[in-house]
């Protein structure tokens, strides 16, 4: 066993390095740090690569869910129905406008919101789903836009970890971000496409909505100091839109190379001989395509814990996504939910383990990787 980290964005940062220098001069030149070309160029790329009809940058992928719900007018008393099993930004964005969020389980094999679930937990005072595609894989949008469509709720797309990912809809692979009324990208370095700080962006195909989103991103202003609403400062700055010009190109690359190493990964693990009862491997989707910003395995027998400590002993990387259910979070303790109310979410939090995967990781390294965990479990 070789040590191995868990995310090491040099390689594939390296590679462009030289062209990121040469555009954040460019920009140093211009003068026009907030906004402006390198902004609206991105805008553009966007709009063509998500299949959407707008493209509206921001500042961060947090401040994407929040605008999504300021424009479509979410208030103190709605509720707005997310999963409970990921990152904090998409509840705590519907906290900060006042409103509730109402936790869904997951489905165990893919990890995304359950519609069966969603189902369940619609209410008069629903006004909006959120649907996460977690890990780089597309959520089931045929049946929660059916529910959407059914009881009149929006459906708004969390897409910051599955740029490019496609799901079946309507009878063709359709990018996520174009499905649902609005798609919240994040581009945080960590992410398939990842600028050098924060940085996201919107997709809708409504005229009306993509005008009100770029009110809302820059104080409600039009023209400069006559403000028609109250928005946000949620502008992106252009040096990290250069970046994520610099970048873009290479983005369909590193979905190849991030889809191989899960391949890899599948094969070294049957290669290995470990059995269902002690590890859970994710599964492509027959149908779609996944972008794989994480692989995530589920550790049986009550061992994860025991075994990220043998990894980390060994310096091979590991991480947990996520460690506990939002609905059993602290500051979420009043909304109600309780234990055993999501019994996958639960479950899931308690035997996940995300390994290594990167534009640049080795073959080796994923052999270490799995060398390590076959170790663990034959001591």
């Amino acid at each position: 066993m070789n040590p191995v980290p868990f995310l090491d964005l040099t390689r594939s940062g390296n590679l462009v390095k030289a062209e990121i220098v040469a555009a954040l001069s460019r920009v140093v030149d211009s003068g026009c740090f907030v906004l402006g070309p390198e902004i609206d160029h991105f805008e553009r790329t966007l709009v063509e690569y998500s299949q959407a009809t707008h493209a509206i940058a921001c500042a961060s992928g947090s401040e994407a869910l929040l605008m999504a719900l300021m424009a479509l007018n979410i208030q103190p008393g709605d509720e707005v129905i997310v999963p409970s099993f990921t990152f904090f930004a998409t509840a705590s964005a519907v906290i900060r406008l006042g409103a509730t969020p109402v936790f869904a389980d997951i489905q165990s094999e893919t990890f995304n919101i359950d519609p069966a679930d969603v189902a369940r937990k619609i209410t008069p005072k629903t006004r909006a789903i959120i649907a996460v595609h977690l890990f780089g894989q597309a959520a089931d949008m045929e049946a929660l836009c059916e529910l959407a469509d059914k009881h009149h709720i929006t459906l708004i797309e969390d897409v910051a970890q599955a740029i490019g990912a496609e799901a079946p809809f309507h009878g063709k692979n359709q990018r996520v971000g174009s499905m649902g009324k609005i798609g919240c990208f994040s581009f945080y370095p960590t992410k398939n496409l990842g600028t050098m700080g924060d940085g996201g962006a919107l997709t809708t195909c409504d005229d009306e909505l993509a005008d009100k989103l770029r009110l809302i991103r820059v104080h409600g202003m039009r023209p400069r100091y006559y403000h028609k609403l109250v928005g946000i400062n949620g502008r992106l700055d252009a040096f990290q839109g250069a970046v994520l010009n610099v970048k873009f190109p290479h983005l369909d690359d590193y979905t190849t190379e991030r889809q191989k190493i899960a391949s890899q990964y599948t094969t070294l693990f049957a290669e290995a001989g470990l059995t269902d009862e002690q590890i859970q491997l994710p599964k492509a989707p027959a149908a779609g395509r996944h972008v794989w910003n994480q692989f995530c395995v589920l550790i049986r027998q009550g061992r994860r814990d025991a075994l990220r400590a043998f990894l980390t002993d060994h310096q091979i990387g590991s991480e947990i996504y996520y460690p506990l259910g939002l609905h059993e979070q602290e500051c979420f303790q009043s909304l109600g939910c309780r234990l055993g109310d999501l019994p996958v979410t639960e479950l899931v939090s308690r035997e996940i383990l995300a390994l290594p995967i990167f534009p640049g990781l080795t073959l080796e390294e994923q052999r270490s990787v799995v060398e390590g965990i076959q170790a663990f479990f034959q001591a």
